[in-house]
């Protein structure tokens, strides 16, 4: 959770620098204003997610300063500061929108009590959100696109694993071929699909924090540990624990990993108590974790309790026949997000598609496709908005459309590029005896090429 943004609205110098001074300390992001105006234009550029509002105010006063915070942004959490002690005007505060009220003269400690509250209902609320998001964008195994044999057998197969769940699973494949997808749907499918689906990239945590994030600790577990934490294992009771990059854990985590797998008990840092939980692993990893056995930097036991099921997702390039399916996916995704109204890609540009080795597998497709979208300024995706890796392909000397030297010559002088190219299609379709595959042969190009040029030039 990111630091707190608090704004102090009050009139007396001394009160702002002590919130200042006391509220930095802890690293927290402060703003002061000596007056409602100049509060609420703090709170119109910074959006505070806590404003402290004293009742007695230069010109406009605390309780109107409250109503107009509240009709500018409903997430901002207001305390009403108070030095008269009216509980009917604290019950007009809180009417108007704020949700604490505090009565001068106040000691920081009870500040702090009022700032942890709001962070812990900050915490919670994006909780909830997180979870209705989820829930709104629920992948199951009829959103991931292919029609390729090894990924509907693939399909297939995770199917039938979401219904057994309590097994660990093992998802292998490069980066960008979708694994977290597998293990969303995964999860969707099964009867945990109710309860949390939490993930965690190992990789993207020092090793320290990582331990903390997963198991949780005790209060004062280490200097920063103000207050008990639950960690992600207990947090998803019920529900699945994805783990991806799981081959970048150490050693020491890796044995507590083991733990919880064959005992289904965690232990917070710091914690003397065993805590049972109810959580399905789904793990997922671009390395050989095999060679990682070898190298000693991954253990053999913990790698045979995740390869209960493993399945191996296949790079775009072992499933070429997916491409084009994947494209027009994206296609009209980004046309929704965009609110663009592109009706189809290219058939030049969607035979380079077809041709390029896609290293970064199908996230590469979906940034190339939204790229394109977005560059896109007729309602057809061209081969120039396509990235200069992909459009060199273009330059393959199987590709272009080479006009005879006996058409070039018989052109008039002046003659457009527009014209040139018709005259090569009819030339090549009267050689072929207007049968398409013998002329797009001719050509160098496919033949849905060939049948949308047709079309451009209404042959």
């Amino acid at each position: 959770m990111q630091p707190l943004k608090i704004l102090v609205i009050d009139d007396e110098q001394l009160i702002r620098w002590s919130f200042e001074k006391k509220l930095r300390t802890l690293g927290y992001t402060v703003f002061t204003a000596e007056s409602g105006e100049e509060g609420l234009q703090l709170c119109e550029s910074e959006v505070p997610d806590v404003a402290f509002v004293d009742n007695k105010l230069p010109g406009m006063q605390g309780l109107e300063v409250i109503s107009r915070i509240r009709s500018m942004n409903e997430d901002t959490n207001i305390v009403f500061m108070t030095a008269y002690g009216s509980i009917d005007t604290a019950v007009k505060a809180m009417k108007l929108g704020a949700q604490e009220y505090v009565n001068k003269p106040f000691s920081f400690k009870e500040i702090y009590a009022i700032i942890d509250s709001i962070r812990e209902k900050i915490s919670i609320s994006n909780e909830v959100q997180l979870l209705r998001r989820q829930h709104k964008d629920k992948v199951t195994f009829d959103h991931i696109v292919g029609r390729s044999p090894v990924i509907r057998k693939i399909i297939q197969l995770s199917n039938k694993i979401a219904r057994i769940n309590t097994t660990t699973v093992l998802l292998l494949g490069e980066s960008g071929t979708g694994k977290d997808l597998f293990a969303r749907a995964i999860h969707n499918e099964s009867n945990r699909s109710n309860k949390p689906f939490v993930t965690i990239n190992c990789a993207s945590l020092p090793e320290t924090l990582l331990e903390s994030e997963l198991f949780g600790h005790e209060q004062g577990a280490f200097t920063d540990a103000k207050k008990l934490k639950k960690g992600l294992f207990e947090m998803a009771e019920g529900g699945t624990v994805f783990l991806d990059e799981i081959g970048e854990i150490n050693m020491v985590t890796q044995v507590k990993l083991l733990g919880v797998i064959e005992n289904r008990v965690i232990r917070r840092l710091s914690g003397t108590a065993d805590i049972p939980v109810d959580i399905r692993i789904i793990a997922a990893t671009n390395k050989d974790l095999k060679r990682s056995i070898e190298d000693k930097t991954f253990r053999e036991d913990l790698f045979y309790r995740l390869t209960v099921f493993q399945i191996m997702i296949p790079p775009l390039r072992e499933h070429p026949e997916d491409i084009s399916l994947l494209s027009d996916h994206f296609l009209a995704h980004f046309n929704n997000q965009f609110r663009k109204s592109i009706r189809l890609i290219d058939p030049d540009a969607k035979h380079l598609l077809e041709k390029y080795s896609w290293p970064g597998n199908i996230r590469e497709l979906r940034n190339v496709i939204e790229r394109a979208v977005i560059l896109e300024t007729h309602d057809v995706v061209q081969v120039e908005n396509l990235p200069a890796e992909i459009v060199k392909l273009h330059s393959d000397p199987a590709h272009p459309l080479i006009p005879s030297a006996e058409l070039v010559r018989s052109m008039a002088e002046g003659s457009s590029l527009y014209d040139l190219e018709k005259q090569t299609i009819i030339e090549s379709l009267n050689k072929a005896e207007h049968n398409q595959t013998k002329a797009a042969k001719i050509l160098g190009i496919t033949r849905d090429t060939l049948r949308y040029k047709m079309k451009k030039y209404k042959l």
